[in-house]
Parts: structure tokens; sequence; C-alpha cells
């Protein structure tokens, strides 16, 4: 019983989630993922060039600036 509730509910929720955005903020959320995917492009090639993590990272800070959560972008990976 207690798996079926959990489904249900998690099946509401998921339908809810999805209707939330309008197409303008479908389009806003496209727009923010390739500015990202943009900083994130420029900070590789930083890395490339022989620029120190620590010089490419705060690169990566600014451009992202009001784009995505934390210091490196909305994503962080395992070293």
């Amino acid at each position: 019983m207690k798996q079926i509730t959990f489904l249900l509910s998690a099946a509401l929720l998921s339908l809810n989630l999805a209707a939330q955005h309008s197409d303008k903020e479908t389009q806003q959320d496209i727009a923010r993922h390739r500015a990202m995917a943009q900083a994130h492009e420029a900070a590789a090639k930083c890395l490339e060039s022989g620029k120190k993590p620590e010089q490419c990272t705060q690169e990566l800070q600014k451009a992202c600036k009001g784009l995505a959560l934390g210091k490196y972008c909305g994503m962080k990976h395992a070293h």
C-alpha cells in the first residue's frame, strides 16, 4: 500500500513539475544552458592554454554570474 501511495504521489508531482514552465520560460532555460555551455567551453580552453586552474575558475565564475549556482557554474566533477 505504501508503494502505491508513493508511486501515485511521485507521478502527480512529476506531472506538476512538467507543467510549470511556459514556452517563454523554457526558451529562457535553453538560453541559460547554452550560456553555461559556452562558459564551460571557455574554461576548458583556458585550462588547455596552460593557465592555472585558479585563474580559469575565476574566469568561469565571472562568465557564469547570475546563470548558475555554485562556484563551478552548476557543474562539479570528481578528480
